[in-house]
């Protein structure tokens, strides 16, 4: 029985199916050839942000602030295009009407930078020259033996620069009457100035004037333009003696009487005087005929300074001066 009860048990047979694999999609190849692009993209800007000037890069910066603003203001296109923003790329035959971008607004930069040169150049001009006068006081004033002539020093700030000018008072003067040779007391005044002004940059104009009394011997005699020529040599020389570098002066002229402090009285002793210029920098390219309107352009040579040669004459019969 109990072999029969064996054959009557039904045999069960499992069959596991095997399918094949789903079918994967391919959208993220075209994440990842977005991302590629991306980053080159990225790369490329940030290449061209490195290798590109700051000039350019304030034009295009500009440009896309406001791309209609150079077209309307007479720019690229302006009166030789059909439309406002002209397409495609320039018109290499077309040489009437086109201008650059920027080209139009490089003289007001120019301009503009000029004008600030100036105006630091003036600033600095104005420090170093208040400077220099409150030195030349200090010197006067600390030195016991010239201060009991300070009242013969007189310094002035003036357009041109710092103007020093050293007068002669009654019973006082600065040269021997009729001569160039030097007092004591002014050679120690000019020598302090010298030290003064060899710590300044600024050019140096010298000038010699006298009063308008007639000096002796007549036109064609010794004069006073030879006497305030010889007094402004001689001044010049005692100013190099203390240092001062001789390149630094400009300019040594003689005036005589042709410009008179005290008008009213032709023949005073204030009248005689060494006038010392500091110039402003303006002042000295005025004075060698240099054009500051020549906007980053290179200076024009400066003509070569010549101080007058002093002439011979006989003696003077009757000096005045």
């Amino acid at each position: 029985m109990a072999t029969d009860a064996k054959k009557l048990q039904p045999i069960i047979v499992k069959k596991v199916k095997k399918s094949g694999h789903a079918a994967h999609g391919g959208a993220w190849k075209i994440a990842y050839a977005d991302f590629v692009t991306a980053m080159m993209a990225f790369f490329l800007l940030m290449w061209l942000l490195g290798s590109t000037s700051k000039g350019d890069l304030k034009g295009l910066s500009d440009y896309f602030s406001s791309p209609l603003k150079v077209a309307m203001a007479g720019g690229s296109g302006a009166g030789a295009s059909p439309t406002i923003l002209p397409g495609g790329g320039a018109d290499l035959a077309q040489t009437v009407g086109q201008n650059q971008q920027g080209e139009s607004a490089d003289p007001l930069r120019k301009k503009r930078a000029l004008q600030e040169a100036r105006a630091a150049a003036a600033r600095e001009d104005a420090r170093r020259l208040a400077a220099l006068s409150a030195k030349i006081s200090a010197a006067i004033s600390n030195n016991p033996r010239l201060r009991q002539f300070s009242n013969q020093i007189r310094l002035e700030t003036t357009p041109d620069g710092l103007q020093i000018q050293i007068v002669d008072d009654q019973g006082r003067p600065m040269f021997t009457t009729g001569s160039a040779i030097v007092q004591p007391y002014m050679r120690e005044i000019l020598r302090e100035i010298g030290a003064a002004l060899n710590g300044v940059e600024n050019r140096i104009s010298l000038d010699g004037h006298t009063d308008q009394a007639p000096f002796a011997g007549g036109l064609q005699g010794y004069s006073n333009w030879e006497l305030s020529a010889d007094r402004a040599n001689a001044s010049r020389r005692e100013l190099v003696a203390s240092g001062m570098p001789e390149d630094k002066l400009l300019r040594v002229t003689g005036l005589a009487s042709s410009t008179l402090l005290d008008s009213a009285n032709p023949t005073a002793p204030i009248n005689r005087r060494i006038s010392i210029l500091v110039l402003t920098r303006e002042a000295e390219e005025r004075l060698l005929g240099i054009n500051r309107d020549a906007v980053l352009g290179e200076p024009e040579p400066a003509p070569p300074v010549t101080t007058p040669a002093p002439v011979p004459a006989a003696a003077p019969a009757a000096p005045t001066q």
